[in-house]
């Protein structure tokens, strides 16, 4: 579409929301209509059954942004429509609409939440008219269901903000998760009956975990525990500054950096290793990763801590090439293949962009590796997509610890290269710029950065190979 035709169709939008607006106020139930003075604040119900809401304030800018909320265990799973409350005012008062699905189940729902997310923005469009600009948008595991519907749906969208997502799609995040509570299991408890996969019922996984968990508080009383689990959080790139309550630890205060990652391990145990793995078993219809074929000394060589392992291991007295080689011995897990192929069609990439995607991430994310951005980079460049993609990275520890000024950023960066049909400003200090200007109040941490290499990369043409 070209420029005048996005202005004659974006004041069209203004003047179609206005009289929408009226019409809300004075036909919706009290209790859906306005949350503030200039906002229709809407909810509703999808033929999937999954809930629906819409924020779209009186001064319409003609750009809707579609928001891919995360990972919801249930029960509760309440429709959003932004990532958090500050980020949400800030874009009413810049005059975006905001919309956004429950999705119709909970857990693992990227064959639901893609539909839902589709049908709300139809939803908008019948309600307000089409809008001058549709941005997908979405953070966690929102950012694989916006990649989703970048790639297969893009004649829905101008183009995408991915906000610490899970990028490297289905099959590469299970297979990397894999790989810490393997050598967690071979190292501390060799004899254990704890399964990994195939897991029976969340009851299952929940004594899987708290097994686990009980084994990693043992070691992690001795040296040589310790640097064992630094090898098992180095096989998942766990950073060594991984919360934002943790200090910072210096470059070779190998002990402070193991205690950070201590915590990150029993929090990967605790969240997804487990619980979460067995739910998308039950979607998949098996166990959807494998470590069969893997070099254990070839991707610790690859880990971004691999240094502080080397170190811990020396001051344990113990044999890092043993360990690695028991690693190597172990009986191996094997996938079922269409658990596989599953989770490859449903929740795996590409690399086929067709409009532009901006993909943003802390560099201290221990649920989702900020590695996660060189397996989308690895796909997009082999795709031929390269030049739609920029990535971006916020100096901050945590899953998705963005302020609200760097997120709009992000989202003002994007815009930019609709506008032009050229990336512009995607450099750290230019982010930082727009940050503040967009909210000075907040804060604005984009580095310079270029993450290690993401350990267990999926490719689609080589599925069986494991690497």
């Amino acid at each position: 579409m070209t420029t005048g035709a996005r202005t004659r169709v974006r004041t069209a939008c203004r003047t179609a929301c206005a009289a929408a607006l009226l019409l809300a106020a004075t036909s919706l139930p009290a209790s859906t209509v306005a949350v503030a003075a200039d906002t229709s604040h809407i909810e509703g119900r999808l033929a999937s059954g999954a809930t629906y809401m819409m924020d779209v304030p009186a001064s319409w800018n003609g750009t809707v942004l579609l928001f891919s909320h995360g990972y919801a265990a249930g029960p509760a799973n309440p429709a959003q429509d932004a990532p958090d409350d500050a980020t949400k005012a800030l874009l009413l008062e810049k005059g975006y609409a905001l919309i956004g699905s429950s999705y119709a189940t909970t857990g693992w729902a990227v064959t639901d939440a893609v539909p839902d997310q589709l049908a709300t923005l139809s939803a908008f469009t019948d309600r307000f008219g089409v809008a001058g600009r549709t941005i997908a948008w979405g953070r966690s595991y929102g950012g694989l269901v916006t990649t989703a519907i970048a790639e297969r749906h893009p004649d829905r969208i101008d183009g995408s903000v991915s906000l610490c997502g899970l990028v490297h799609g289905g099959v590469a995040n299970w297979n990397n998760t894999l790989d810490p509570v393997f050598a967690l299991k071979t190292l501390l408890a060799p004899d254990s009956d704890v399964p990994l996969t195939n897991l029976a019922d969340q009851a299952t996984a929940t004594r899987a975990a708290g097994a686990l968990t009980s084994l990693v508080d043992s070691a992690q009383s001795t040296p040589q525990g310790r640097a064992r689990i630094a090898l098992a959080a180095a096989l998942h790139n766990i950073p060594v500054w991984n919360q934002p309550t943790q200090t910072r630890p210096a470059a070779a205060d190998w002990d402070a950096q193991q205690a950070n990652q201590y915590d990150a391990v029993k929090g990967l145990l605790r969240i997804a290793a487990f619980n979460r793995r067995q739910e998308a078993e039950v979607r998949a219809g098996g166990n959807m990763s494998w470590n069969t074929g893997v070099d254990y000394r070839k991707l610790l060589g690859h880990s971004s801590v691999r240094k502080e392992v080397t170190e811990l291991y020396k001051k344990a007295g113990l044999s890092l090439k043993a360990d690695i080689a028991t690693l190597n011995r172990a009986p191996r897990v094997s996938a079922d293949p269409d658990a596989v192929a599953w989770m490859s069609s449903t929740s795996s990439f590409t690399g086929e962009l067709t409009k532009p995607q901006l993909s943003v991430h802390t560099i201290g994310d221990p649920l989702v590796p900020v590695q996660t951005e060189s397996a989308l980079r690895r796909a997009v460049t082999a795709a031929g997509s390269a030049s739609l993609l920029r990535q971006a990275y916020v100096d901050n520890a945590g899953h998705c610890t963005f302020s609200p000024a760097e997120q709009l950023a992000a989202l003002h960066t994007l815009e930019d290269r609709l506008t032009t049909g050229k990336w512009q400003g995607t450099d750290f200090r230019s982010l930082n710029f727009r940050a503040a200007a967009a909210d000075s109040t907040t804060a604005a941490r984009y580095v310079a950065y270029r993450p290690t290499p993401y350990l267990r990369p999926y490719d689609l043409a080589h599925p069986a190979d494991g690497q």
